[in-house]
């Protein structure tokens, strides 16, 4: 692994810490947690005090694999779409909004905002 890559690794996990101490998820409003990779995105309703992912959806599926690439925005859009009605049919209507360390921008910015128009409170 280069010194770059390292690097790298390091600024994104110090960046999620500094997010993840002023986010929690609660059964009451739990948290969507938003991850991207080079070539897909993936996005989870955790609740944090029992542990337990409620909703999860992610680029990998099949249903937004077949409908075209899966590392751009719009198969980001698809899968906060589709996490915000799994979590709406899980009884989940409003969350908190964990982008992981990276920028609200691009693939992470288009999950949230399907997201809301799906029908998730952010």
């Amino acid at each position: 692994m280069s010194i770059t890559t390292k690097q790298k690794q390091v600024s994104l996990a110090r960046r999620h810490r500094r997010v993840r101490k002023k986010v929690a998820g609660t059964p009451e409003r739990p948290r969507l947690a938003v991850h991207r990779s080079n070539r897909h995105v993936v996005a989870q309703v955790i609740d944090d005090r029992s542990g337990r992912t409620i909703a999860a959806a992610s680029s990998v599926e099949a249903s937004i694999r077949s409908a075209g690439p899966t590392g751009n925005k719009t198969a980001a859009a698809a899968v906060g779409r589709l996490v915000a009605e799994r979590a709406r049919a899980a009884g989940v209507s409003a969350v908190v909004f964990d982008r992981g360390g990276f920028l609200y921008h691009g693939r992470i910015a288009a999950v949230a905002e399907a997201a809301r128009a799906a029908g998730l409170e952010l």
